[in-house]
């Protein structure tokens, strides 16, 4: 009896250690071409307590240097940002890291109020795949899901990535148990160049109101943020596209205004932060380069020690120490980039 009893766990056993592994190699891995997917779960491997932690999407993760902020004022930072991350998201987000630990500020950039419904199911995976269980992962998934998701496919991945066999590639064997960090506490770094010209302007739009769901999760965002007393600053990246309206502004300051909250739209800072379109960003404009994103930190960094009195924690020995490691990637990693567009006129090795 015994003996039947010990073979049927056994083969429980097996068959869900067959389970994960199978999920393990059919996940995407995010270690090549779209990093991003593989920001979120970097998170949890930061051992330290940040005093400032940035939430929200691209125009964050790509044009704010935590690096640059610890070097020249010793603010411990990280970006919790991912492609396209919503509002709700951000929110859950918030939630889930002011219950892991208590920022001094939270930092929310409101180009994602202009999504108002779920929109993608591919940068949904990319933020929600990447955070741990929890309660706010839940509520999460279920606010992002589209139509044509399933709440149970996100419990059981290999029920959405099963057909994922005939795509396997080296990556996925390479980083069956482990991955490579792909950021610097949240910065997605590059050092190329692509000036931005002929920007298009931004088209008349029928509607120019946030929408309702929008507001529910901005407010939600800011009462979070007062009940558990920290600050929260909205901004509005110093990006030229896609177009943010004059319309859509004067909605986040009244929204500022009405709740005693900071908003910083760095589009009218560009001048004082030096921005200079021709040199400053990789993509025509979307985003920051690395000499644009360390202008940019220099500008919010001073606002964020002078203004908001972010204590500078360089005599702290264990914070020294990790951060020494993350500097070393950073440099090795604007090093390799350098060295790749010397080479082959690109950040990235050519493929095989």
């Amino acid at each position: 009896m015994y003996k039947k009893i010990i073979i049927v766990i056994l083969i429980i056993a097996i068959c869900l250690s067959g389970l994960g592994l199978a999920t393990k190699l059919l996940e995407p891995k995010y270690m090549s071409g779209i990093l991003e997917g593989a920001m979120i779960q970097e998170y949890y491997d930061d051992p330290t307590d940040h005093n400032v932690v940035f939430i929200g999407d691209c125009e964050l993760y790509e044009n704010i240097s935590p690096v640059y902020l610890w070097e020249n004022f010793g603010i411990n930072s990280y970006i919790r940002g991912s492609a396209q991350q919503l509002i709700w998201q951000s929110y859950y987000l918030a939630e889930e890291t002011i219950k892991t630990e208590k920022p001094d500020i939270i930092v929310f950039n409101v180009l994602s109020m202009k999504y108002n419904e779920p929109q993608n199911e591919a940068y949904n995976r990319m933020t929600l795949d990447g955070m741990k269980w929890s309660k706010s992962k839940v509520d999460s998934i279920n606010a992002s899901m589209t139509d044509d998701e399933k709440f149970i496919e996100y419990l059981f991945p290999i029920l959405r990535y099963h057909s994922r066999w005939s795509d396997l590639n080296s990556d996925d064997f390479k980083y069956l148990f482990h991955r490579d960090k792909v950021s610097f506490n949240g910065y997605y770094m590059r050092v190329d160049v692509k000036a931005a010209e002929d920007v298009p302007e931004g088209r008349p739009l029928p509607d120019y109101q946030f929408g309702d769901n929008s507001y529910y999760y901005l407010e939600k965002l800011t009462q979070l943020c007062k009940e558990n007393d920290v600050e929260l600053i909205l901004v509005k990246a110093p990006t030229l596209y896609p177009y943010w309206y004059d319309e859509w502004d004067e909605q986040i300051s009244e929204f500022a205004k009405e709740n005693n909250l900071t908003y910083i739209n760095f589009l009218e800072a560009q001048d004082e932060i030096g921005i200079d379109w021709s040199t400053d960003t990789y993509d025509g404009g979307l985003h920051l380069n690395l000499a644009g994103a360390e202008k940019l930190s220099q500008y919010f960094g001073t606002i964020l020690s002078e203004e908001y009195n972010v204590p500078d924690r360089r005599d702290e020995k264990a914070l020294n120490e990790y951060w020494t490691t993350v500097i070393n990637r950073y440099n090795d990693e604007i090093a390799r980039q350098e060295k790749n567009l010397e080479l082959y006129g690109s950040v990235h090795e050519p493929e095989n």
